[in-house]
């Protein structure tokens, strides 16, 4: 009996040990020396139990453990985003007052916050409140719409910023258990949990230009105000940001989405450093989906794809004369257009498609691009410009 009770109280230790030493592990975005994720956190957050994770465990179970472990690791690096706007009403015109609210999540010591873009978009002023109860003006440094991510950044003492960790989505799997951590209907500090229920999902309801793509799908509950917020797994590392809800009543029906940790690390640098995506051009105005491929229908003059000898529709100017009168008519040429069937060998059947391989690569890269022309197939080389 002496011996079984040794070997427990060996083990309360050893897992206090264990616990600590996992909390207070270092985390480095990859390639970014300016973004640091620090993963000290104050003795107690903001509405968190004050519980120990070293001591008391016995009241809890294994699950009970690791939920609390994560909400007080991650707690003190999620914040509340509050935006005001003006809103006109178009039948009086006149200008009235307008709020939104949302999360975000502290990237590094030097006050940079990630959030959707929708949160803080047409914002006139914008506040960041700390899970201190500290409240800042925040400048937008950086966004991009198409992705819905956004950088905000406020001036505040780096010992009141507790970076977020930082993890990876190239190994996520359905089934998988997530958190959910965020401020929904001003409820700060708010985490529920689910499991992820898909990958690689694109919402069929989007506002944006382009349908975001390869979101995670999960059950945890979202609601008005866990946008821009982090999902977790069991570690406490960010797998992903909170975007949206599927729901025809604005309230969480069980599916919301969440942008993959892979996609934030690519992309919150270069917003960080030139306030936007520089996303390689290649010169195509317009493409038209056909059964015979994606057709043409105008490249920029002196641009990439004009200078690969890219072919859109041609304009073919005929002199008429009726009687005296000598006028001037146009007309389209749509078969003197190329077909584009493939780039780099990867089918590309509709514009988007086209699009998302593009974007794989960098300004000054050259692809080459399958095309049909005049019923033949050929190859095009292509370098790219930059906008």
């Amino acid at each position: 009996m002496k011996q079984q009770i040794s070997v427990c109280a060996a083990g309360v230790v050893i897992g206090a040990i264990l616990t600590t030493a996992w909390i207070s592990r270092p985390l480095q975005w990859p390639h970014e020396s300016t973004i640091q994720a620090q993963t000290s956190r104050p003795a107690s957050a903001k509405n968190d139990a004050n519980l120990s994770l070293s001591a008391g465990t016995q009241h809890f179970t294994p699950e009970e453990l690791t939920n609390i472990r994560v909400y007080e690791v991650a707690n003190a690096s999620v914040v509340n985003i509050t935006t005001s706007m003006a809103q006109y009403d178009h039948f009086f015109m006149l200008r009235t007052p307008g709020e939104g609210s949302g999360s975000g999540s502290v990237l590094d010591k030097e006050g940079h916050i990630l959030t959707n873009y929708h949160v803080v978009e047409d914002a006139e002023e914008i506040n960041v409140t700390l899970a201190n109860d500290n409240n800042f003006a925040a400048q937008l440094i950086g966004f991009d719409q198409e992705t819905d991510i956004a950088v905000l950044k406020i001036d505040t003492p780096a010992a009141q910023l507790y970076p977020i960790n930082l993890g990876t989505s190239d190994k996520l799997r359905v089934g998988q258990r997530v958190y959910a951590l965020g401020n929904p209907f001003g409820l700060d500090g708010t985490l529920t949990t689910g499991i992820i229920s898909s990958l690689n999902r694109t919402p069929s309801e989007s506002s944006h230009r382009r349908s975001l793509k390869a979101l995670i799908q999960t059950d945890a509950a979202m609601n008005p105000g866990n946008s821009g917020g982090p999902l977790l797994n069991t570690n406490a590392e960010v797998i992903g940001m909170n975007i949206a809800i599927v729901t025809k009543t604005g309230q969480n029906a069980g599916v919301g989405f969440a942008i993959p940790a892979n996609r934030i690390r690519r992309i919150v640098p270069e917003l960080i450093k030139h306030g936007r995506i520089i996303r390689p051009d290649h010169g195509i105005v317009s493409l038209m989906p056909t059964k015979q491929g994606l057709k043409i229908a105008k490249v920029n003059r002196g641009g990439p794809a004009d200078r690969a000898g890219l072919r859109g529709f041609r304009i073919i100017r005929q002199q008429k004369q009726r009687g005296p009168f000598v006028y001037q008519r146009e007309l389209v040429d749509s078969d003197y257009a190329d077909y584009i069937l493939a780039v780099n060998g990867q089918p590309t059947r509709t514009p988007n498609e086209f699009l998302d391989v593009v974007e794989q690569f960098r300004p000054g890269d050259e692809i080459i691009i399958t095309i049909l022309r005049q019923g033949r197939e050929e190859q095009v080389t292509l370098s790219l410009g930059s906008i």
